[in-house]
């Protein structure tokens, strides 16, 4: 039943205004609440993130840093002398694969000058340690620049490739010869027969490859021809002579005595600077290791990537690793910018490369380059 507002002696429209009045209130006391919130969202949020941060650092950073002090009195004795022997054999081993590239070179090819060549290693050496899948993006800087320098497309694919597999079957070599001689010095390991089993698939790959590409190369060649004729875009033509050339390039090299000593020549100084600059860096920290020992570790750990860490190795890495970078990106630079160019030129070309590195690979070298 309802209830006349008369009898309970209250006016008629009471509860409206009532509640009119009570919803003023409350909408009143919420706009002054938003206009303190910013004041007291923001430090929150701040006190979060830094409750957080000092979580972090209580639990994952501090016993790190407690772990790692241990260590850290041995960068007060380290022997200044050892690190700059391993910094000049490094450079050394960098240059010895420059002068690898010079030599792999086919007969009658383009050779901008030994300059040119190492200063084009070491920028894509510099791609190959900062992107993903670095061997793909080096390959790719690298033919770019090889070509920009005069260098037939097929010939600096035949270079690229004879080199990339002419030093895999030196270090194979050079690691079975560490292995067999570290066995008197420091006994049998399982994994020797791991190292050996991959070496002996390794070189098997590459010799079936090689023989496979030069004696059969006619029939590839046919092949392509057939294949490339179907496909819009392609010519037969032009697919079955850019085989039959490489082939006829790759040949020439292995006939070519002076150049096959000089190449392994080169490809042994590259591997073994490179593991003498890390038996320096171990050196620098007082540790004097057997270098035969040492190569057959760095043999394995170029294999099959099982070297252990110490604060030597890590000082060689970031000589190995990190000094191309650098170096890198200055070669490439200077190859980029004609002679005599000021210091405004190089600053704006250096901001342009680091502001758009991905040009460096935006052209891709042909799976099958022509003559050029």
């Amino acid at each position: 039943m309802r209830t006349d507002p008369a009898e309970t002696g209250r006016q008629p429209g009471a509860d409206t205004a009532g509640d009119a009045e009570r919803r003023g209130e409350q909408l009143s006391l919420w706009r002054r609440w938003r206009a303190w919130l910013p004041f007291v969202v923001k430090p929150l949020r701040r006190g979060i993130v830094i409750f957080i941060l000092l979580l972090i650092i209580e639990y994952l950073v501090v016993p790190e840093l407690v772990g790692a002090s241990k260590d850290l009195h041995l960068l007060g004795q380290v022997n200044a002398f050892w690190l700059a022997a391993g910094v000049i054999l490094e450079a050394w081993s960098l240059f010895c694969y420059g002068l690898l590239t010079q030599t792999m070179l086919p007969p009658g090819a383009h050779n901008p000058g030994l300059s040119r060549l190492f200063r084009i290693d070491l920028a894509a050496a510099a791609v190959a340690h900062v992107i993903p899948a670095g061997t793909l993006g080096s390959a790719a800087v690298g033919y770019k620049l090889f070509t920009a320098e005069g260098i037939k497309g097929r010939d600096a694919t035949v270079m690229m490739a004879a080199k990339g597999l002419g030093s895999t079957v030196v270090l194979n070599v050079l690691l079975w010869l560490s292995l067999v001689i570290s066995i008197p010095l420091a006994g049998f390991h399982p994994i020797y027969v791991t190292v050996a089993i991959t070496g002996a698939v390794i070189m098997l790959a590459i010799a079936a490859l090689a023989f496979g590409f030069i004696r059969g190369a006619k029939r590839a060649s046919r092949i392509l021809h057939f294949v490339g004729d179907r496909i819009p875009g392609l010519s037969g033509d032009r697919l079955e002579q850019a085989l039959l050339d490489a082939a006829s390039s790759l040949a020439a090299i292995a006939r070519d005595r002076r150049t096959l000593v000089m190449s392994l020549t080169w490809a042994t100084l590259n591997w073994l600077l490179d593991a003498a600059s890390l038996w320096c860096f171990v050196a620098a920290f007082g540790r004097f290791v057997n270098p035969v020992e040492l190569f057959a570790a760095y043999g394995i750990a170029n294999v099959v990537a099982t070297l252990r860490v110490t604060l030597g190795v890590l000082g060689w890495r970031l000589v190995n690793f990190w000094l191309p970078i650098p170096a890198g990106a200055i070669a490439y630079v200077s190859l980029k910018l004609p002679r005599g160019a000021g210091p405004r030129a190089w600053r704006s070309a250096m901001s342009a490369l680091v502001a758009r590195p991905s040009r460096l690979t935006e052209d891709e070298p042909p799976e099958n380059p022509g003559p050029g």
